[in-house]
């Protein structure tokens, strides 16, 4: 705005708007009177700067609102201002069918592969404009690969593989593509010490002992692409390795003028392959200090006799400034590394889009097959990147893959899995949320990660509305025509100020001005809830938009009235000047009273039982016995059942302690008999069952109609029969005697169990016993034996 600054924040479901307006001004310029700056807000344009719309002390900002609201405050609809956005397809060209064995053959500017390719969308703020995007993978899609290799010494093995590498991974990718070419490059170091050795014989051979290497270089474009497999053979078949000092290598510095040296490398707007083949670590930006080497690396290609000339001026590049040459110049990146140094290279992966790792052997000798996984892999996701957004401007993506796979938020701009012939799409929403300061068309472009095909979006933005182009310059409406009378308020010409534009800011006394806007004389500059403009106050408007100020001297509001469940009067009325406005059936000061007496209603249909008033939707019970929400509850008093059961039984069978008085004690109960307990009716009190003199059980329930108590009582008492004494008999006899069996079974069982214990013990100790054997002692043997004493033994 020209005097002051409306700033919106808008979020939208296509019909109703929230949003939050806050207005800037200075005490020396002059709010205007319009409605410019309801960029995402209908505006009403009465038909002159009619008091009847605007309350008083109400900005010209309040012009500006939701619909329903700018109706309710008497706005008509041929007086609303509501512009809508809209977009329009200016190329929708359809993607290509084809199939590889078909004799027809494009040229790669021919074949599409995503629709649409360019659109107009008119952005109106907060209102968002979506379309949706479709890719295919086209079938037979050209391919241009340019292998990159690191001759360092450490490589010398891989080098021989790689020679024949040409004419092989031609015939490989035949099955993918009719149309490939193949390209090589070589890269080792930065000719700076400390990175290689700089004296004369270092830079002759960097090899040490008998080995014959070529002389160190950063980086080579050794073959250009071409579709010629024997010349890509013939020319790395000549390659020499060469060295260097430390263990990283100058790779970046070679990926930054392959992405860059377009022309050179021949590039052509296709699927563009760089498989970048290693055995070894890379330096990044900053380590060029160690050579002496701080300017940064500028991006731009240096190729001079398809040598890298300035690797000893430039830093090596970052890896944000590769991705995002690599992401402009549509490259995907292969990673062909060895085993070792893996876990590097899968985390470069996560910095770089449309990348991908391989595990390369010793010696490179499954560099084809890894070339061919490696471009599956990557072809076979699509990942939706845009430029960058105008400031305020929000796009959001939402992707339908395959299988009816939905994704949204980040995930939104992928699908994987996709095969060839296989087509996707993503619906594509974009936001404003605030107007550029020119108010000029932007461009946003959305393209695939690794495809040279894009979709342009032109962006418009509706900033202001057409009855400002009607405006009538030094309208006799602004006092005389010191202003501008456009969309039914007044712009003010400069100096002049005022609603009416009634003021002029050189002659006017601002303090005389202020005492129009203080309230009884006091201190207070339109209560502190506004900004005196020529001697009138306009109120502030609040962050949310449905609390605002009023009044001559801003002294009301409708937000600080009381509040009752913390809800603004209730929720049942609206605040006015501070004071609440009850709907119907409600009062109090916070509307929280309701005249309504449903809530007070007992099962009975009676209010409160009968035991009390209905005060603000609540039961106040009158007798202080009973409580509980309809006075139902008698904590202190004996049960219904126990209280009434005399005089139901007097009543009813002409028996109790009640017998001789009843007719006294008891009138008061209505009595009604029922047949049987299940004609008994529901009340809100239990039905109850209570024992007579004879033992028998009687049925009854209790209610209140009014002031009539009445009863239902079953015709017929439940009295239980007396036992049968010969059943009885004979089960005592029965069981005496069943229990006077199993005593003698259990004893003789022990008993049996005893003796074949003891039988067992004793064959045990017979079988154990041993029997000493004895002579008499007075036993003489009948046989005496003489020995001659004279015999010799001869």
């Amino acid at each position: 705005l020209p005097y002051g600054i409306i700033y919106a924040t808008i979020n939208t479901d296509f019909t109703n708007y929230q949003y939050h307006i806050f207005l800037q001004q200075s005490r020396e310029t002059a709010i205007p009177n319009y409605g410019t700056g309801c960029f995402s807000l209908p505006h009403c344009k009465p038909l002159g700067p009619s008091q009847d719309f605007l309350k008083q002390g109400e900005p010209t900002s309040t012009r500006c609102d939701d619909l329903h609201i700018l109706r309710k405050k008497g706005c008509k609809e041929k007086m609303v201002e509501n512009p809508r956005g809209g977009q329009k397809v200016e190329q929708n060209i359809p993607v290509t069918n084809r199939r590889k064995d078909t004799a027809e053959r494009l040229r790669p500017e021919e074949i599409t592969q995503i629709q649409p390719q360019k659109l107009t969308l008119t952005l109106r703020m907060g209102e968002p404009q979506s379309f949706n995007l479709t890719f295919k993978r086209a079938e037979d899609y050209p391919i241009d690969l340019y292998y990159l290799m690191d001759l360092s010494y450490s490589m010398h093995d891989d080098l021989q593989n790689v020679k024949k590498l040409g004419t092989a991974l031609m015939q490989e990718m035949q099955a993918i593509t009719s149309d490939f070419r193949i390209g090589f490059g070589s890269f080792v170091e930065k000719t700076v010490m400390p990175f290689i050795s700089t004296t004369p014989a270092g830079l002759r051979n960097p090899c040490t002992g008998q080995y014959d290497c070529a002389s160190p270089f950063s980086y080579k474009n050794v073959l250009s692409l071409t579709s010629n497999g024997k010349e890509f053979n013939h020319l790395v078949s000549q390659q020499q390795i060469s060295g260097n000092l430390d263990s990283p290598e100058g790779g970046f510095d070679a990926i930054m003028q392959v992405a860059v040296c377009g022309v050179s490398i021949g590039w052509r707007n296709v699927t563009r392959l760089l498989v970048f083949s290693t055995d070894a670590g890379f330096h990044f930006a900053g380590d060029g200090k160690l050579g002496g080497i701080v300017l940064p690396n500028d991006g731009k290609c240096h190729l001079e006799n398809n040598t890298y000339s300035m690797s000893h001026y430039y830093d090596y590049p970052s890896i944000a400034h590769l991705v995002q040459k690599l992401s402009d110049n549509n490259i995907q990146t292969i990673f062909a590394v060895t085993q070792d140094f893996q876990d590097i290279y899968q985390e470069l992966k996560k910095l770089i889009p449309k990348s991908a790792v391989g595990t390369l052997s010793s010696n490179s000798s499954n560099v084809i097959q890894l070339i061919i996984d490696a471009y599956n892999s990557l072809s076979s996701e699509v990942i939706l990147e845009n430029s960058k957004l105008p400031k305020g401007v929000n796009i959001a993506y939402t992707a339908y893959c395959k299988n009816g796979v939905v994704q949204d938020g980040e995930d939104g701009r992928k699908c994987v899995n996709i095969s060839i012939g296989d087509a996707v799409s993503f619906n594509i929403n974009i936001t404003a949320h605030e107007c550029p300061k020119d108010n000029n068309s932007q461009t946003v472009k959305i393209k695939p990660l690794g495809f040279n095909e894009e979709v342009e979006v032109v962006l418009k933005f509706i900033c202001q509305c057409e009855c400002q182009h009607e405006g009538i310059p030094n309208s006799p409406l602004c006092h005389n025509g010191n202003g501008t009378f456009e969309c039914g308020a007044c712009r003010c010409n400069k100096g002049r100020t005022g609603h009416m534009c009634e003021c002029s800011t050189e002659e006017v006394n601002t303090e005389d001005l202020d005492g129009n806007c203080r309230r009884d004389n006091g201190s207070e500059i339109c209560s502190n809830n506004g900004d005196c403009i020529c001697g009138t106050c306009e109120c502030k408007k609040r962050e949310n938009p449905e609390e605002r100020y009023s009044g001559k001297y801003c002294e009301c509001d409708n937000f600080n009235c009381d509040r009752y469940d913390n809800k603004l009067c209730g929720g049942h009325g609206r605040c006015e000047c501070r004071v609440c406005i009850c709907d119907a059936n409600y009062t109090g000061s916070a509307c929280d009273c309701p005249l309504d007496t449903t809530p007070c209603l007992a099962a009975n249909q009676q209010i409160c039982n009968g035991r009390g008033v209905c005060e603000c939707g609540t039961c106040r019970c009158t007798d202080p016995m009973y409580q509980g929400p309809t006075c139902e509850t008698c904590r202190t008093c004996p049960g219904i059942c126990s209280q009434h059961k005399d005089c139901v039984q007097c009543r009813a069978f002409g028996s109790g302690e009640k017998e001789k008085t009843c007719e006294e004690d008891c009138r008061y109960l209505d009595l009604i008999i029922v047949e049987n307990l299940s004609e008994l009716p529901e009340s809100t009190h239990p039905t109850c069952k209570e024992r007579a003199d004879n033992d028998c059980w009687f049925y009854y329930t209790y209610s209140v109609n009014g002031t009539q108590e009445i009863v239902h009582v079953v015709k017929d008492q439940d009295c239980p029969k007396g036992p049968d004494i010969i059943p009885i008999v004979v089960g005592v006899v029965a069981g005496i005697v069943l229990i006077g069996l199993a005593l003698l079974l259990i004893w003789k069982l022990l008993m049996i169990i005893h003796d074949r214990r003891e039988f067992a013990k004793f064959e045990k100790e017979k079988l154990n016993a041993k029997w000493d054997t004895g002579e008499n002692p007075i036993y003489k043997s009948a046989v005496t034996t003489v020995i001659n004493p004279k015999y010799e033994g001869k």
